[in-house]
């Protein structure tokens, strides 16, 4: 090999003489040695307790020019990295190598597990949909329909968080227009319910634990909460949700049931306070896809205006398929029925969606479209027509791996938004960027 060998032998030789001594440097000599010969030095220093030295002598191989050797070291650190309890730097290596090597089913198979015990679940079931998209011998796809199974039925303590900074051409989602028409005329909008621009700060919190009671019975405790938060604090959006119940498995189907309630403040003032009973089944449709079905009913109570308290229900369906190793595609529909205190305030809705997500060397490119549709059961008395919007939205995205540090990485997002409404109120253009910091796998 190599300048590895070389490498190591001179950082041993520098290390042999005691920081501050007086006594001459030794003489020392460059011993060349063959990966091989490293990577068995380097399990004598694991067997010899020596971790840290084990390390360092991984960590100078997954330098080599040769791929499958600085691999090989990556997969052998991540796995002392996983003994010593750091699942998240254990993660981002074998994401590394799959970057590199995206057939490599062994690390997949160990990227899945990993990120099952850290509670990202959803994450390793994808990882699992990649991996049946290649043609995998007999022993090895049962194994890993047993994983998949074995994922679906547990899942410990998890947590994420996202921060980003935001600029936006329109924060409080309003209309640009000047004036409202009514059935007495125009009537002129003030400055404060206009659309505003401005950057904000964006911070996502999600926490889940889960307890099992047997097999294939637990509870689920989630919680999570979004922010938006702007220098002029009337146009601060803050909401947290809290949620528990009971989530089991019949054979290659999960299914899950939950009541919540959340709070959202506006301006820094409670806007409305929910409560929320939902069930959901999920079910592998095949080897690389899954559907999942989720339904639920509501009951909103608006801390600023009565007329709008009212209760709701809504189904929404959610197909994902892995095509590839690296491509992933999802859609989506649903619809939704509110009932309001007030008829100008009930309304029926529907929404559809396609998004797909690519790995392409060390990064994700993800991209979206959703459309949709709403309509109030009647017009308010001062104007001359029901609301009835027609929602598009449009998003692209990337995570920049290749400079993932404490296992996050940076992330940028694009969304354009337009809503056309019948009720200029509602009649509103957005466009949103995002760059923040996420989890690199």
């Amino acid at each position: 090999m190599s300048l590895v060998g070389e490498l190591l032998a001179a950082g041993l030789a520098l290390t042999a003489i005691p920081a501050g001594s007086d006594a001459p440097p030794r003489e020392t000599r460059t011993i060349r040695a063959t990966a091989g010969q490293m990577f068995n030095l380097a399990e004598e220093m694991v067997r010899r307790g020596k971790i840290h030295d084990a390390e360092t002598i991984l960590d100078l191989l997954s330098r080599d020019p040769d791929s499958n050797v600085r691999n090989e070291a990556r997969f052998r650190r991540a796995l002392l990295l996983e003994a010593a309890g750091r699942k998240d730097a254990a993660a981002v290596l074998l994401r590394r190598i799959l970057d590199e090597k995206p057939d490599a089913t062994a690390v997949r198979l160990k990227l899945a597990t990993m990120l099952h015990k850290m509670g990202h679940e959803d994450s390793a079931l994808r990882e699992l949909r990649a991996l049946r998209t290649s043609d995998l011998p007999p022993d090895v796809a049962r194994f890993v329909d047993r994983l998949s199974a074995s994922l679906q039925a547990t899942k410990p303590l998890g947590f994420q968080i996202e921060f980003a900074l935001a600029p936006d051409t329109n924060i409080n989602r309003a209309t640009r227009s000047d004036t409202l028409g009514t059935i007495f005329g125009d009537f002129t909008l003030d400055r404060g319910s206009q659309a505003r621009s401005g950057v904000g700060a964006v911070l996502r919190g999600f926490a889940q634990a889960r307890h099992m009671l047997n097999g294939d019975l637990g509870i689920v405790a989630r919680a999570n909460g979004e922010a938006s938060l702007y220098r002029r604090k009337d146009f601060n959006d803050i909401a947290v949700e809290l949620s528990v119940g009971p989530e089991w498995r019949i054979g290659r189907t999960r299914l899950s049931a939950e009541t919540g309630i959340g709070l959202q403040w506006y301006g820094m003032k409670p806007f409305q306070r929910s409560a929320r009973l939902s069930g959901s089944v999920a079910r592998p449709i095949d080897s690389v896809s899954v559907l999942r079905l989720d339904g639920s009913v509501r009951r909103i109570d608006n801390r600023f205006n009565d007329l709008q308290d009212g209760r709701g229900h809504s189904l929404r369906a959610r197909y994902e398929r892995s095509l590839s190793a690296n491509l992933l595609i999802a859609g989506s529909a649903g619809v939704d029925r509110f009932r309001a205190r007030d008829g100008a305030y009930s309304t029926r809705s529907w929404s559809a969606g396609i998004s797909a997500y690519r790995n392409i060397g060390r990064m994700t490119f993800s991209t979206g479209a959703e459309f949709g549709r709403l309509k109030a059961d009647e017009r308010l008395l001062l104007l001359p027509r029901a609301r009835d919007d027609r929602l598009t939205r449009f998003s692209v995205g990337s995570v920049f791996r290749q400079l993932t540090f404490a296992g996050f990485a940076p992330v940028a997002r694009l969304i354009i938004e337009r809503n056309r409404s019948t009720v200029e109120f509602y009649d509103f253009k957005r466009v949103r960027t995002e760059f923040g910091i996420s989890r690199a796998f």
